[in-house]
């Protein structure tokens, strides 16, 4: 059976190499179900969330992760977070038509990957850059790791209408008794089809590929959507444009109305709502007693 909305670590005994399988059905089918997608757009969306699931277990961080495409072609925007509690969202923003099948470079154009942690507590936050090159976001991925994290990484990606899937082989600092290691490992992992990917589960993988190794498989972490926003941080951010710019609003309006574009909800506020918004935060005014 498939392991479902899961990440599987997996260790290679006595070699400097780990690795990961993680797997999204009902978290990928929750952020489909919030909009449409064209094919090519959906297909790069469901594999940016898994590879976010394989990164918040390969970068150490506690808060909130986030993978993020920024490019000047038909695809303008995509952004996957993913908390350290395993929970993700996802959305994609693009322009136009596009063809079913479209190469990274293409799609994205002249863009960058970038990889934030927002480790919460006011802690200082940690972004890596890199440009945008190659026709996969695994290719992508594995270039901001050499360059970023300077670690040999491999990623096999892949996503369709129902399921999202990852796997992820990375070679460890240190030496090893077995100096073809890490290249027999790679070429074993490159064998693995889409298909596959999306249908086995870890165990089956990990069989699949390297049953001639001694590997070592952790218990599943499970993985789910949820989206992080709430009524609380919408009237923050309100808050953040000025009583002004509100009271433009409402008046042109009657309301103001947010909705949040990972998950789709509407937080309403009426001329009531906005009154007591910012007399929340009034300061207080000093009184002169006669």
């Amino acid at each position: 059976m498939k392991d479902r909305d899961s990440l599987h670590r997996f260790l290679f005994e006595h070699l400097a190499v780990r690795g990961e399988v993680a797997h999204l059905d009902a978290t990928w089918r929750a952020v489909l179900e919030r909009r449409a997608y064209p094919p090519v757009v959906r297909r790069l969306l469901g594999q940016a969330m898994a590879a976010a699931a394989l990164l918040s277990a390969t970068i150490k961080f506690d808060g909130l992760l986030t993978l993020q495409l920024q490019g000047q072609g038909p695809l303008r925007l995509l952004v996957v977070q993913c908390t350290s509690g395993g929970t993700l969202r996802g959305l994609a923003r693009w322009e136009g038509e596009l063809a079913e099948t479209v190469p990274l470079y293409a799609l994205c154009g002249q863009g960058v990957l970038m990889i934030n942690i927002d480790p919460g507590g006011g802690r200082e936050h940690y972004q890596g850059i890199v440009d945008l090159e190659g026709a996969s976001l695994a290719a992508a991925l594995e270039k901001y790791f050499s360059r970023s994290e300077q670690l040999p990484t491999r990623f096999k990606l892949a996503a369709d209408a129902g399921a999202a899937a990852g796997l992820l082989l990375q070679c460890l600092p240190g030496e090893t008794a077995d100096p073809d290691a890490w290249n027999r490992i790679q070429q074993l992992g490159s064998t693995l089809s889409e298909p596959e990917l999306l249908s086995l589960g870890a165990r089956d993988i990990i069989h699949r590929l390297f049953h001639e190794e001694d590997v070592r498989l952790f218990e599943g972490q499970p993985i789910g959507f949820r989206c992080t926003c709430s009524r609380e941080r919408t009237i923050n951010m309100l808050r953040s444009l000025g009583r002004n710019e509100i009271q433009d609003i409402l008046a042109e309006q009657g309301r103001v109305s947010v909705q949040c574009q990972f998950c789709g909800m509407e937080y309403v506020f009426d001329p009531v709502d906005a009154e007591v918004l910012f007399a929340a935060v009034q300061p207080d005014v000093p009184t002169t007693r006669h």
